[in-house]
């Protein structure tokens, strides 16, 4: 059964990223494709039915992070203390950014908006990159918490695994706005995808090889989940080319998925490894959850996550319905 929570607390994460990761985008790159004011408003309004549910799957990550992983949820919030409290800060200044853009006609307040839109997006995203590469890497550990510093965590590795996320989850944006947005927009950012798709393969490339310079001889790496992301990332461009934005966009989606995927399989068993990789850590099987708690929130979580499931489902479908509506 602990098993069974790990994956579930794999896919909540995978599925986060894979959502808000199109909003992280389209924030990264929208001074690329809106040109004035308008365009921006309509880069930001691409997004605003979706961002605020898709959110609520890092929400339960982190609930279910708390009631199945006690130890690894202590560990992970004293040594990433910080960072989390950026992160926090981050997330609350996008929303405000988002909430409020509108509510001042003023073209000053629009930009500052706009730039706090960017910028707390773009930061959230390497920050998380960062996180992700210190887990690969493996985090100091005595006694089952962190025993390192801030800049311990600001590696070569984890920052170079933070610049990858940018630029995958800015391309992931564009070919959400290639799909999305408003003719002009999305032409812009149809254009852009092919641009921003040689360097994430380059990337994507070399992160591979550092991650099992740093990991060794990865479980993640032996797996079908890099032939995934390689094949989605091929495709993406093949759809890109062809101007198949839909295509493109699940494309993007099943390469961040298995991009996710793979960093679980080459975690596991440890939710915080110990540094250097390889040298133990806090384990899934070390947590003692009790059967009843075990079983209880499975239950609820995987109930409450397919309600999220229906929401988003039907709210995409009508936004679907709306545009078609619009632009017959």
């Amino acid at each position: 059964m602990i098993l069974v929570g790990y994956v579930v607390l794999g896919l909540m994460l995978a599925v986060y990223v894979a959502l808000d990761g199109y909003d992280l985008g389209v924030a990264v790159v929208s001074p690329a494709v809106a040109r004035n004011d308008a365009d921006r408003a309509v880069a930001m309004e691409s997004i605003g039915p979706f961002w605020n549910g898709n959110e609520v799957w890092l929400i339960a990550a982190g609930g279910t992070l708390f009631a199945l992983f006690p130890q690894a949820y202590a560990s992970s919030f004293s040594g990433f203390y910080l960072p989390l409290i950026i992160v926090l800060w981050l997330l609350m200044f996008r929303g405000i950014a988002m909430e409020l853009r509108d509510h001042f006609p003023s073209a000053v307040w629009h930009g500052f908006w706009d730039a706090a839109f960017t910028g707390s997006s773009g930061l959230l995203v390497v920050l998380y990159g960062v996180a992700l590469g210190n887990l690969l890497r493996g985090v100091p550990l005595a006694h089952g918490y962190f025993v390192g510093t801030f800049a311990f965590l600001l590696n070569p590795y984890a920052v170079a695994v933070g610049l990858f996320a940018l630029l995958v989850l800015a391309q992931h944006g564009l070919t959400f706005l290639a799909w999305r947005a408003d003719a002009t927009v999305a032409e812009r950012a149809a254009l852009l995808v092919p641009r921003i798709w040689w360097p994430t393969a380059v990337a994507y490339l070399g992160i591979t090889a550092a991650t099992l310079a740093v990991h060794g001889a990865s479980i993640g790496m032996s797996s079908i989940l890099p032939v995934v992301s390689l094949a989605a990332l091929v495709m993406l461009l093949r759809f890109a080319a062809g101007r198949h934005a839909r295509a493109a966009f699940a494309s993007s989606s099943v390469f961040v998925l298995s991009l996710l995927g793979t960093a679980a399989v080459t975690l596991y068993p440890y939710i915080v490894p110990a540094y250097p990789a390889g040298s133990g850590g806090l384990s899934i099987y070390d947590e003692k959850p009790s059967p009843a708690v075990l079983g209880t929130f499975l239950v609820v979580a995987i109930v409450g996550l397919a309600a999220v499931i229906v929401y988003q489902t039907i709210a995409a479908r009508s936004m679907t319905r709306q545009d078609e509506n619009v632009n017959p």
